[in-house]
């Protein structure tokens, strides 16, 4: 009796309470405060390097950017090392560089999880 009661009861749990999401489908619901991957605007970004002095992890480096005014120095983001603090975004004078909920961080080489400036777009 016992073992067609757990049967019974696995059987309505698959049924009726799915354990995992149809991704990318269906998304999770996201909270307010959560932080994602980085979001920059290259025209308003002013190369002042004050994201890469902040960051605790050394996540960021500035590299040579071309842009449609000559070349600049922006933000290059590697999310191996990122620890999501906010620290880039809460120091940035013109706010260029946020943190956005997409948490799409599959990647198939280590070097994609470098986000150039023009990745960041």
């Amino acid at each position: 009796m016992t073992i067609i009661k757990s049967f019974i009861k696995s059987v309505d749990a698959i049924i009726n309470n799915p354990t995992t999401l149809e991704y990318p489908e269906k998304r999770e619901m996201i909270e307010d405060n959560y932080r994602g991957i980085h979001k920059l605007d290259m025209k308003t970004c002013i190369s002042c390097s004050a994201c890469e002095r902040i960051c605790p992890n050394q996540t960021i480096t500035m590299v040579d950017t071309e842009t449609d005014r000559g070349t600049k120095k922006m933000p290059l983001v590697n999310l191996e090392r990122c620890l999501f603090c906010a620290l880039c975004e809460e120091v940035c004078p013109p706010k260029c560089l946020i943190l956005t909920k997409s948490y799409d961080y599959e990647r198939y080489d280590r070097r994609d999880y470098a986000l150039r400036p023009e990745d960041m777009e």
